[in-house]
């Protein structure tokens, strides 16, 4: 059997991590910044990490939901406390495009409606509702387009109350930062506004924050540099650093009843015990402050390289827009400097590095960049 060839691959085959570098089967060494989409959040194969699942599944990995699992609680106890919304309850899920999928059902669940306001360029998933509300045509089959999504201009208020008016929309929903969109922030104002918007209105803001949370940004998720509260927030990715594990962060206004939502693989043992120990080195290694830091320097110096366009982004989640295509520029920084970096679109470089990068590394990929452009020009 051959695999479904979906997927356009490197020719490089990782076999090793460590902190913030991967290792080729032939032992090369590549700097890791983009963290496989922005998964690796406390560094590859970090000691805690590895224990902590080692332990784990020595005494069992599974089983379902229908028994006391007292690690979820645990996971749900130190999620808050790391966040600050202890108020909230947690559904563990096994993936972004699942948190999202429940959070669009708890939301017409509330609201008894099905209509939908979603964000040009946004992305939220490739499962059945959560690409409905992901602006990409080509990626969606003819089951997955359907009326009730209205994808409208991020910033716009104007036209997000022109359509809340109508009294047909079950939820908004929008990245904390755009991804794959092109690292684009919202505007702290038109957060604020939402927020207002959809109270006044009785829709449920559902914030992503799969890319963009987890200490990415500066703080654990992006919107709070606003100072909202959403309804529901979503989270995957950065959640157990390489383990898939996915959850919904629910406000108080929401009530649960027994089979609303459910799960075989979502919140077992091993993936709990993977996301304690993401939570337990962000917070005895001050990761989200790292976070901060290591972004504000790397943005700063990206900012004053000529051949750069713009820059974008809050921490350690950047884009780097340039006014070329950007192929051979990247496949220069992975093949020649051995680098890793993301893509958006056609000319933004896209990081996503560990949240544990240290300024010697954003030094290294800064002096590797400048070479690199040079060596193109």
């Amino acid at each position: 059997m051959e695999l479904f060839n979906v997927y356009p691959l490197f020719d490089v085959e990782p076999v090793k991590g460590e902190g913030t570098f991967v290792f080729d089967k032939n032992g090369q060494r590549y700097l890791d910044l983009y963290g496989g989409h922005a998964v690796i959040s406390i560094g590859h194969s970090h000691p805690h990490y590895v224990a902590n699942i080692s332990a784990q599944v020595e005494k069992i990995g599974f089983y379902s939901n229908s028994v006391q699992n007292p690690l979820q609680k645990e996971l749900a106890r130190k999620l808050g406390e790391a966040c600050g919304l202890p108020e909230y309850s947690l559904f563990l899920c096994n993936s972004g495009a699942e948190a999202n999928e429940n959070a669009l059902k708890l939301a017409s669940f509330k609201t008894g409606k099905s209509n939908i306001i979603s964000f040009k360029n946004s992305f939220h998933g490739r499962t059945s509702a959560a690409v409905v509300v992901t602006d990409n045509p080509k990626i969606k089959a003819p089951i997955n387009f359907r009326d009730g999504v209205i994808f409208l201009d991020m910033n716009d208020l104007a036209a997000v109350e022109a359509e809340l008016k109508t009294g047909n929309i079950a939820g908004v929903i929008i990245e904390g930062i755009q991804g794959i969109g092109g690292i684009r922030v919202p505007e702290p104002e038109f957060m604020i506004g939402l927020r207002d918007l959809c109270t006044q209105y009785g829709a449920v803001l559902i914030l992503d924050e799969i890319q963009s949370g987890y200490g990415r940004s500066g703080k654990f998720f992006a919107f709070q540099y606003t100072g909202i509260k959403p309804d529901l927030i979503t989270v995957a990715k950065g959640m157990g650093n390489g383990f898939p594990i996915g959850g919904v962060l629910i406000s108080p206004e929401f009530e649960a009843k027994s089979g609303m939502l459910g799960t075989t693989f979502g919140g077992n043992y091993l993936a709990c015990a993977a996301g304690i120990a993401v939570l337990d080195v962000i917070k005895s290694q001050k990761l989200i402050a790292n976070a901060e830091e290591s972004g504000n320097f790397l943005i700063a110096e990206l900012k004053k390289i000529d051949a750069v366009k713009e820059v974008r982004g809050l921490g350690l989640m950047i884009g780097v827009e340039f006014d070329f295509n950007i192929s051979d520029l990247r496949k220069k920084l992975l093949y020649e400097k051995k680098i890793f970096t993301g893509v958006s679109g056609t000319n933004i470089l896209r990081l996503l590095p560990p949240l544990i990068l240290r300024k010697e590394h954003a030094v290294m990929f800064l002096d590797k960049l400048k070479e690199s452009l040079v060596e193109l020009s």
